[in-house]
Parts: structure tokens; sequence; C-alpha cells
């Protein structure tokens, strides 16, 4: 049967909605150092702690297999209500940094119920042009992840507070949004017990291990860039005082410009497959951190922006390609898991990659520590280059 036309715009919009809460730390950052008296490397800590709640999240959902055992639209309602909470606890007046750690360590934790459930609800109804959707799945994603740059940038609008009271809301009407116009879909085959086994058993299959450790190569460089874009941008306002720019906004288009390149290549996965388009795009994503110190250092302003664009538009292309691979070769029974297992490991590589950068930046201020985030796509390369899954 097929599914209505509404089931993809409301999967969309709510995964826009509930995962404003990612960045929303990020986006007031400087306004939390200053109102909490915090350290300039706060951001890479709190950066962190989100991702360490989603890893832990996910490791739980994972192991339980709840998205497989209990209805998706349900888990993905609860976990928006009980991300946006602990967002809004950040307007608290005593917070310290421990606190804040916290509470950015829990919104990640609920994440967990909110992106690879988005997913998987997405793949209970789309079998066929899966990549297309979850393109425009995963665009929703990093759009939702820019959204509190822009609302930061609109400063003179929107304080702090109503960034984060926004971020919250948003997430609550998303939440709601996929529990009553969503019900389970088509190709659910819901799982009947836990089955702790799930979690390990997954990786016996070659073409799921293959195609992770692709997803693995390009999660070690995605959130480091998005994490770094405004310290990039700062540091190039600094060195460059003649030229002025909105550093929230410009950071808002460079993160969401790959929501556009996310649809793009989904499209283009119809025609010549998805794990070519997703190699293509790890490739580029990959030369763009070897020349990136070149162009940094570059006296030429458009060439900066334009780099930074196109960056922000191949670092993320090949997400939604690698999401629809891991659903393709994962057993039907236990996709929820997989994508869950394959977004839990692929998020604790990127505290590595975020904690390596905070820790240089504060040895050294040169451009040329990008460079090691071409680790991660060298390597996702190498897996993706294995024959045995197309």
């Amino acid at each position: 049967m097929k599914p209505s036309k509404l089931i993809l715009p409301v999967i969309v919009i709510s995964q826009f909605c509930c995962t404003s809460l990612w960045f929303a730390g990020n986006g007031v950052i400087n306004d939390l150092v200053l109102n909490f008296s915090l350290n300039e490397s706060a951001l890479g800590h709190l950066t962190s702690a989100v991702q360490f709640g989603f890893i832990i999240g996910t490791l739980t959902f994972a192991i339980l297999t709840i998205s497989d055992r209990f209805s998706p639209s349900k888990v993905f309602l609860i976990s928006a209500f009980l991300g946006a909470l602990f967002n809004l606890g950040i307007l608290w007046e005593s917070n310290s940094l421990i606190t804040l750690l916290l509470l950015r360590f829990f919104t990640g934790f609920f994440l967990a119920g909110i992106y690879p459930v988005g997913m998987k609800i997405a793949t209970d109804y789309f079998k066929n042009g899966l990549g297309k959707s979850l393109g425009f799945l995963v665009g929703a994603l990093v759009i939702g992840t820019a959204f509190p740059h822009l609302l930061n940038g609109l400063s003179e609008t929107f304080n702090w507070k109503t960034v984060l009271i926004s971020t919250s809301s948003l997430a609550s009407i998303g939440g709601l949004l996929m529990f009553i116009l969503v019900p389970d879909g088509p190709f659910r085959k819901p799982s009947q017990q836990t089955d702790f086994s799930a979690f390990f058993k997954v990786f016996q299959n070659r073409k799921f291990r293959s195609v992770t450790f692709g997803y693995f190569g390009h999660a070690w460089e995605l959130y480091a860039f998005w994490a770094f874009v405004p310290i990039i941008l700062k540091k190039y306002s600094v060195e460059n005082p003649e030229i002025t720019f909105n550093i929230s906004l410009f950071s808002f288009l460079i993160i969401g410009v790959g929501g556009l390149a996310c649809i793009i290549s989904g499209f283009l996965s119809l025609k010549f497959g998805a794990k070519r388009i997703a190699f293509i795009s790890l490739l580029l994503s990959c030369v763009c951190c070897i020349i990136s110190p070149f162009i940094f250092n570059s006296e030429f302003e458009v060439l900066f922006f334009v780099f930074l664009f196109f960056w922000g538009m191949v670092v993320i292309a090949d997400s939604p390609l690698l999401s629809t691979l891991v659903a393709q070769n994962a057993p039907a029974e236990t996709k929820g898991t997989a994508l869950t297992i394959a977004n839990c490991i692929g998020f604790f590589i990127t505290i590595i990659s975020i904690q390596i950068l905070t820790q240089l930046l504060e040895i050294t201020n040169s451009n040329n520590i990008y460079v090691i985030l071409a680790i991660g796509p060298i390597l996702g390369l190498i897996a993706l280059r294995k024959k045995n899954f197309s």
C-alpha cells in the first residue's frame, strides 16, 4: 500500500523541529560563557556532552531494542518532550559548567529517541527510493541543527533565552505532530521481546560492517566541522578586521546549506546509486579537510566563504545515503536497532575528534589543525571501496 503523501512532510517537519535541540547550546555559547563565567573551551565540552548523551541514549535504546519493540511514534513523542525539558533547564540562573554539561548530556540522551527513530519511521514507510526519503529527513536534521545559530544571529530580535524557549517549543510540537499524524508504517516488523544479543548480531553481517565503517569515517569529520564553524569564522574576522559579517548568521548558512545537499544527493542516488554518490561526497569532503589550511590562510574572502559553503554541502551529503545503506543491509526485524547502533558508535567517534580539536586549539592557533579531520573520510573511503555491497 502506498503511504499518504502527507507522511514524509510530517516526518521531515517533526525531525526539523526536534533536532533544533542539538546545537541550541552552541547557538548561544557566547551568552552562556558570559552569563555563567565559562572558559572559551566550553564550546567543545558542551558539544561533547550532547554527543556523549546521545551515545549512551542510543546504546540504551539499541540494547533494549526500544524502537523495534514499541511504537516508534510514541518513542519519538516521549523523547521530544523530555529533550525539550532538559533544554529549558539551561535557563536556570544558578547553573555552573557541571550542571550545564549534565543538562546537555540528557538532551543528547533523548535525541537518541528522535534522530535514529525518525529514520526508523521513514524506513517503515518507504522501501523504494529510501535514499531520497532519507535525503529529506537528514536535510531537516541539518537545518534543525543550524537553526539556533539563525535565531542567535537575529539577536536584536531574539535574546539567548528566547532561543532556548523557541527550540524547546519546536521540539514539543514536532513530537506531537509525529505521534498524531504518523502511525506505525506498513513495513514495520515489531520485535516481540528484548534481544540483548541484537546489538552484536548485526555486525556478523559483512555488508553491514562495511557500510557502517564508511559511516564512522563520515562521523569523525561531520560534527567536529559543524561545532567549529563559529570558531573558524571568528578567527577569520579577528585576522581580517576590515571584513564585517554576522558570525551566527553565516554559521547557520554554512551548516544549513547541507540540508539542500542532502536532498540533492538523495535524488542523485536514484539514478547513480547510494554507494557511488556517498563515495564521491566523502572524497570531496576529504579533499576539503586536506586543503583547509591553505584556504583559511587566504586573504581572498570570496574564496574563504565559497570554500566553507562547499564544505558545508559535501560534509553531510553522504549522510542520508550511508544511513540508507545501513538500513538496506540490516535484518528487517532489527532495522531500528541497527540504525541506532550505527549512530551510537558514530557519535562516540565525534567526541574524539571534537575533543582533539578542542585540545589543539588550546595549544596552537594554527589553521593546520583541521587537517586531522581527513583521517575519518580516508578510512571511510577504504571501507566503501569494498565490492561486497551496492
